[in-house]
């Protein structure tokens, strides 16, 4: 039988080594950490899955601090099996602030052999939607980005005003452009009208005049509460209904979107905003000199290899809600990796270890 691709390679190289007596050349393993997008993007979806678990067994309790608070501890749990020696970049808050996950903690764990562990830095939001959990409205996600040590910019904890758009809109808005010349840009590359764009805005007060903006060119608005991250994924991808992400976030769940859409190739334009005296102070000790820099994605996010991981919590557009079951849990993930260009939907049963589980697939 012959066979295309790696297997008729294969079958050359040994039939040639049997006609000239050669031995045919042997495949040499990398080793560990030196891809850590093939060695840890399943280990990142354990910290996500397992995270997303937690909170969902308080969804809709009314609680979010202890929402999050659930499921920063399996988060963290989980990390600490992860063979990486791992920094959080981006996390809870400062280390007198957060008992968990703050910001320079290590995580990870070593190998009982000595093998080197690479140094990874990570991005996490626990909870992405703390509201969203607690009233079991839909949009919770477990989120966490991972690169090769300086992969992630050291986000400030403030906004960053941000437009988010698809891949074929790369280069075509402006921050400093006014609404409606950014909205006619992006209807152009999309072979569209202004009319049939739909753009997400958080639904704050400090978006009233862009608000009425968009509404004044003619494009639709979808509002949303919380949680601008999983709409910044929608606007990267083609078919999902959303063609920009407007409007200023929290700056840390911008790196994590910068993460996601750098693997998805999108497209990013954003600027930090700073509204107290002692924010731009902090800036300046992080090294940021230019404070009216605007940002691409490759700039938030400028690692070579790039993992992100996200799972459902609440019911939404990309993911399902974690759903329980007598014996066991299933739950819905996306796992994005930049080099080896991965796009993965993934669907998980969680069985309780008892002799008689039965697997259940609906």
């Amino acid at each position: 039988m012959i066979r295309d691709g790696p297997g008729l390679v294969a079958g050359t190289e040994a039939l040639m080594a049997t006609l000239t007596g050669a031995k045919p050349a042997k495949a040499i393993a990398k080793s560990y950490g030196q891809n850590i997008e093939t060695d840890l993007a399943l280990e990142f979806l354990r910290v996500v899955e397992n995270a997303a678990i937690a909170c969902a067994k308080v969804m809709g309790q009314g609680d979010r601090k202890y929402a999050d608070h659930v499921a920063v501890e399996a988060m963290r749990k989980t990390m600490d099996t992860v063979p990486m020696n791992g920094r959080i970049v981006i996390g809870e808050g400062e280390r007198d602030e957060a008992p968990m996950l703050y910001i320079g903690e290590h995580v990870g764990a070593e190998f009982p052999d000595g093998t080197k562990v690479p140094e990874i830095d990570i991005a996490v939001d626990p909870l992405e939607g703390t509201n969203l959990c607690a009233t079991g409205s839909p949009g919770a996600i477990t989120v966490l980005a991972a690169s090769e040590k300086g992969g992630l910019l050291h986000a400030p904890d403030c906004y960053i005003d941000k437009i988010v758009v698809g891949p074929s809109c790369k280069g075509c808005v402006d921050l400093d452009a006014p609404v409606a010349d950014n909205l006619k840009n992006i209807a152009k590359r999309l072979e569209r009208d202004v009319e049939d764009l739909v753009v997400v805005v958080l639904d704050r007060p400090r978006h009233e005049k862009l608000i009425a903006d968009i509404r004044k060119a003619g494009a639709r608005i979808r509002l949303i509460t919380d949680g601008d991250l999983s709409p910044g994924i929608s606007a990267s991808v083609i078919g999902t209904g959303v063609h920009a992400v407007m409007g200023s976030g929290g700056a840390p769940e911008g790196v994590l979107t910068a993460a996601a859409i750098r693997c998805l190739n999108g497209y990013m334009v954003g600027r930090l905003m700073l509204t107290k005296p002692e924010q731009e102070e902090r800036v300046h000790k992080m090294g940021i000199k230019d404070v009216k820099r605007i940002y691409t994605a490759e700039d938030l996010a400028p690692g070579k290899q790039i993992i992100f991981a996200a799972t459902g919590v609440t019911e939404g557009a990309m993911m399902k809600a974690v759903r329980f079951f007598g014996e066991g849990a299933r739950t819905s993930s996306i796992v994005l990796t930049l080099n080896t260009g991965k796009v993965r939907f993934i669907d998980s049963i969680h069985l309780e270890k008892k002799p008689d589980v039965k697997v259940r697939f609906a």
